[in-house]
């Protein structure tokens, strides 16, 4: 279940709650904004599939958790978010721009180390992004459809956001086997993670 799922019964794109190392929480006003009764439009949301819980906070806003987050990286499809005017140099961490487009180019390099070492393309499986690097990319990801929607998105915060969780990931969560490790179908995953990271962040092939 994904936020844009979600936005389709709801009307609008929930707001991720949370860090959801422990679960993947949405909250939203929908109900409010809309003039509709909360417990009706809550009933509506329980019936999608990959909703776990809906609960009606008493101040009208719906709180709404999902099963599998990790679904909505095979959802993100590319956007043309405006680059901030970061300065090319220093690359170093204190440099915002370098911080985003050195994710932009690690993960563009990922697509291509897993055409390189077999991993398969073919057969998704969200459920395996559920570790707490891939829950964080997975997190920040969740509030891409709100602030596309948004009058003050507030993109290079996000941007550099993104790209810290990104950046960890990668160190942290390999997206291609290791050593002699083959490849699996949690590589598949991480590699659709890595490829919904290319269609956000700005930035070079290689860097």
């Amino acid at each position: 279940m994904t936020p844009v799922e979600l936005a389709e019964v709801l009307g609008e794109p929930p707001v991720p709650e949370g860090t959801w190392e422990g679960e993947a929480g949405y909250v939203s006003a929908a109900a409010l904004r809309r003039r509709v009764p909360a417990e009706e439009l809550a009933g509506r949301v329980r019936e999608l599939d990959g909703v776990s819980l809906v609960e009606v906070r008493p101040d009208g806003f719906l709180r709404i958790v999902v099963s599998e987050p990790g679904e909505l990286a095979d959802g993100v499809g590319p956007v043309d978010l405006p680059e901030p005017p970061w300065p090319d140099f220093p690359r170093t961490w204190e440099n915002p721009g370098f911080v985003v487009r050195y994710a932009h180019a690690r993960a563009r390099a990922v697509l291509r180390w897993a055409r390189e070492l077999g991993v398969p393309p073919e057969g998704f499986r969200g459920e395996l992004l559920d570790g707490p690097y891939d829950r964080r990319v997975l997190r920040v990801l969740a509030e891409l459809p709100g602030r596309l929607v948004s009058r003050e998105p507030g993109w290079e915060t996000y941007l550099v956001r993104l790209a810290l969780a990104y950046h960890d990931a990668h160190e942290h969560a390999p997206a291609v086997p290791v050593g002699d490790e083959a490849p699996g179908p949690v590589h598949t995953a991480r590699v659709r993670l890595a490829e919904a990271v290319t269609g956000v962040l700005p930035g070079p092939e290689r860097l």
